[in-house]
């Protein structure tokens, strides 16, 4: 099946535009894309007349242009009519918004809309679902425009089950900074499944991460997604739901999904080198850090700070996820304290972590980085950067970020985020690379670059 022509359409066709319901689902996609996306859109209801001005089709086969993608919100029972009117009108796929399928015990209805569409090799998703946000192509997410919170543009792809979870992840992606290609909500995820969108968004040129939330699998289905997310030569990012007996239930209950036996799942993610995010916050964090580098680490870290307490604290977190900071030779310290000023070589620490205090300027940061960016000893960078140090100034997550642009070796930083000290961090983000707003944060980050294994 062909899935270009949905995630990237010409073309919109919506069924279901109601003509007295401004709040409808069908209405909320229609204005969206017809005023804020690319995408030619088209408005589709079998009374016909006009909605806002616009000619309202009674049939998609009377749309006078080829459909790409039709939405189809109508009640779950003429579904099956709607989707072969688009199967008849040759369009090139469709989300169904409607609810009211296998959730709900209605798997007779949900199984007529998948052997209509293998028959015609015909591709959709859902149904119970949100369906695509594929920025500027198309917007089918039926959230008005002045509620939700859209990511910048950027090279990570999102796939969930739960169109909730979806909008959740778009927030946090927005006040993370983390910029994403196309997100999709899936639902029932009848006929396309998370190993299509894999396979789609493995050979996307615009798609750098693959992230998905995952709430169960078929029979068998979970063993041949892992086998080809393994295979994938871009970083496969899972948040599983369903770890508990009562989150399996709910899961049933929500997307008629097979939650499965969790443990075995996480421990086959880690032994194929997938990425398992164990909550949202190390979702984001994953996203993040593999959307700026795509090299695994081993996990020897170097932190880098100007607070004694700050790098105590990393070397804990470090630690307990698995990773090293270990401690340098006296003649490394001896090497590292030669790169920075005189006026803090008696006061500052030159062990792991290495601590510059609180006397430290910008250019001690910079020719501590680059020095220990040269040592095959440590593989990634942390940097724990305290804007509110006299002599730090804004320019210093762009002079580090310059540092890791000559030399190659992976930076982590955390800076605190609050306003005032926005053009520090744009420093890093204007150059891709990831900085957190907390300690743990910025390890989970440089975790999730070590757990990244290609088999």
């Amino acid at each position: 099946m062909n899935l270009k022509p949905m995630f990237k359409p010409r073309t919109l066709a919506v069924i279901g535009v109601s003509l007295s319901n401004e709040r409808h689902p069908a209405n909320v996609i229609y204005n969206k894309n017809n005023l804020r996306q690319q995408v030619e859109v088209f408005a589709v209801n079998e009374k016909g007349g006009f909605y806002q001005g616009e000619k309202v089709y009674p049939r998609i086969s009377e749309v006078p242009e080829k459909v790409d993608l039709a939405v189809i919100a109508t009640r779950a029972e003429t579904v099956p009519d709607m989707m072969g009117d688009c199967i008849r009108a040759g369009a090139g796929g469709a989300v169904v918004i409607s609810g009211g399928f296998a959730e709900v015990g209605k798997k007779d209805l949900q199984d007529s809309l998948i052997s209509m569409a293998i028959k015609a090799d015909f591709p959709f998703i859902g149904p119970n679902c949100i369906g695509i946000y594929s920025p500027p192509s198309v917007d089918t997410l039926f959230i008005p425009s002045e509620r939700i919170v859209k990511p910048e543009p950027g090279k990570v792809a999102l796939v969930s089950q739960s169109g909730g979870i979806l909008v959740d992840h778009l927030i946090r992606f927005w006040g993370e900074g983390v910029g994403l290609s196309t997100a999709v909500s899936i639902g029932n995820k009848a006929l396309l499944r998370e190993i299509d969108l894999l396979n789609y968004f493995a050979q996307d040129p615009g798609t750098e991460v693959i992230a998905f939330y995952v709430e169960g699998f078929g029979e068998n289905e979970g063993r041949k997604f892992v086998l080809a997310a393994a295979r994938c030569p871009k970083p496969v990012i899972v948040l599983k739901s369903g770890k508990t007996t009562g989150g399996s239930r709910a899961v049933s209950s929500h997307t008629a999904s097979l939650a499965g036996d969790y443990e075995v799942f996480s421990a086959v993610l880690s032994q194929y080198g997938l990425v398992e995010a164990r909550d949202e916050s190390e979702m984001i964090s994953a996203c993040e850090a593999l959307s700026c580098y795509r090299k695994p680490i081993e996990g020897r870290m170097a932190v880098l700070t100007g607070s004694g307490g700050h790098g105590a604290q990393a070397v804990d977190a470090c630690l307990s996820r698995g990773m090293a900071a270990p401690p340098f030779s006296d003649k490394m310290r001896e090497e590292l304290g030669k790169q920075v000023s005189e006026k803090i070589q008696g006061i500052a620490s030159f062990g792991n972590p290495v601590d510059l205090t609180g006397s430290a300027v910008d250019d001690d940061f910079v020719q501590a980085a680059r020095f220990l960016s040269r040592r095959d000893e440590v593989d990634c960078l942390l940097l724990l950067l305290l804007p509110y140090l006299p002599g730090v100034t804004s320019d210093l997550g762009a002079r580090l970020s310059m540092v890791y642009r000559q030399e190659g070796k992976p930076m982590v930083a955390y800076v605190p985020h609050v306003e005032k000290y926005s053009m520090l961090i744009e420093g890093f983000q204007l150059n891709r690379l990831p900085v957190a707003r907390s300690i743990e944060e910025a390890v989970q980050m440089a975790e999730s670059l070590r757990r990244f294994q290609r088999w």
